[in-house]
């Protein structure tokens, strides 16, 4: 068998919930100060389930109308992964569950499994798929990965970034959105800035400002080691940095946290440069000299000066990429992946073709990656996916708002029925999307039995 050429992205489809509540509503709700949540976080609205919706449901909704929008028959998936950190069993994976998708129509040879490490599951997953098409393993079909998550907080200050939903993509060869070989940066290492240690809450453990700094400690890696990675893939190319790419896009826990790690880049590409041409490049900025890197992640003087250099580089790169993070919020594993999609149907595949495009994936705990793709040169070829992905905007205008009060109270539902058995969920089913799959019922074994809104 021929090494596979081209393999990235050949499909891509997005789900999220029918309800969402709007985030200046929520500010007054909250006795929060005016632009708390919309200036400071950057966030407009923020898409959540009642305990119709699950894990399990918002994957099987995401993989079946990927399947059904570009007409794949089952039996062209060779591999299915899963990336997710919103665990309703301890056992039994998602990728299990969604064999009820596959095993009807004789498909039970299907390779892969779930992957866990807050919100950089969905990456880990998605390098899983690209790997094993390029492994003597690959049999020729194409692989599914899918990144799905409710994202939910307690009351408090955190509870503004939650968001939930569920991305599944079309891996194979000759695609229209390219893996850029050789060229992936990783970076672990052990922190405790986010987990979830109470296996009986959906809520999370969370220290803000560890988790920021944790962020951007792993940008800085990931982004070095990756201009390292290039320069030796291209030793005569005049520069490796943020001009090298079209777009950028980020792991967006909130809006405003992005706008920072565009200009971060900008204070690594800074700090790269040999001394003696940083005058040319930055001027003003000699007072920054003598710091060191890990020294700026809360220097307020060198945020704003780097944010403001930046600014049009950022509307350039990065704004298109939060549309949707800032109508529906974090989602965790397939938040990188909604940043991809709102780029994509920002711009006309005239415009997109031959772009490249740079992706930073984090997950608390931490695991971390940055890797970039490139866009096909071929208008044809990049037009269908594209075409596929139109009714998003559509389908974000169609959602229904809740008050904020009748949201907290459903959060207060979905804690209180947080593993409960037997249980009858009692949350709305005509409110949901034509084709979305629900909760029916848990019976007295814990088991979760599904059924799906007409399309």
């Amino acid at each position: 068998m021929a090494w596979p050429e081209n393999v990235g992205i050949l499909a891509i489809e997005l789900f999220f919930p029918s309800f969402y509540v709007d985030q200046t509503e929520l500010e007054a709700f909250d006795g929060a100060s005016t632009g708390k949540y919309t200036v400071g976080l950057g966030q407009k609205k923020m898409g959540f389930c009642t305990d119709r919706e699950d894990i399990n449901s918002l994957c099987l909704t995401a993989v079946s109308n990927l399947l059904e929008r570009h007409q794949i028959p089952p039996s062209r998936i060779g591999r299915l992964e899963v990336g997710t950190e919103t665990i309703i069993d301890k056992s039994k994976s998602v990728k299990s569950v969604l064999m009820q998708l596959f095993t009807p129509h004789g498909v039970t040879d299907l390779e892969g499994l779930d992957t866990t490490n807050a919100c950089y599951g969905g990456t880990a997953a998605l390098f899983n798929a690209v790997n094993w098409v390029e492994s003597s393993s690959w049999n020729g079909r194409l692989a599914l990965v899918v990144c799905g998550d409710i994202a939910v907080y307690a009351k408090g200050p955190a509870r503004p970034t939650g968001g939930a939903g569920a991305v599944a993509m079309l891996v194979g060869p000759n695609a229209p959105l390219v893996m850029d070989r050789g060229l992936r940066a990783t970076y672990m290492k052990h922190a405790y800035d986010f987990y979830k240690p109470d296996l009986s809450s959906e809520y999370p453990t969370v220290d803000g400002k560890l988790s920021i700094q944790c962020y951007l400690n792993a940008l800085d890696n990931c982004y070095q080691l990756y201009c390292e990675k290039a320069r030796a893939q291209a030793p005569a190319a005049d520069s490796v940095g943020l001009d090298a790419f079209d777009a950028v896009v980020f792991h967006t826990p909130f809006c405003k946290l992005v706008q920072k790690s565009l200009a971060r880049i900008g204070v690594n590409d800074y700090f790269m440069m040999p001394p003696s041409k940083r005058p040319a490049r930055f001027p003003g900025f000699e007072k920054f000299e003598q710091l060191a890197l890990e020294d700026t992640y809360f220097d307020k003087d060198v945020e704003k000066a780097f944010m403001t250099y930046y600014d049009e580089a950022f509307k350039a790169k990065t704004a298109k990429s939060l549309h949707i993070a800032s109508q529906v919020g974090n989602m965790y594993t397939p938040s990188l992946y909604t940043g991809l999609i709102s780029y994509l149907i920002s711009e006309s595949a005239k415009n997109l073709v031959g772009k490249k495009v740079a992706l930073f994936s984090y997950g608390s705990g931490l695991a971390s990656s940055m890797y970039s793709i490139t866009v096909t040169k071929d208008v044809d070829q990049l037009q269908p996916m594209l075409d596929k992905l139109m009714h998003i905007m559509p389908t974000l205008e169609r959602r229904q708002k809740v008050a904020p009060k009748e949201f907290s109270e459903i959060l207060e539902i979905r804690e209180h029925n947080n593993h409960k058995a037997p249980l009858e969920p009692s949350g709305p089913i005509d409110g949901l999307f034509p084709g979305t799959y629900y909760l029916k019922s848990v019976d007295h074994m814990h088991r979760r039995l599904y059924d799906r809104v007409p399309k």
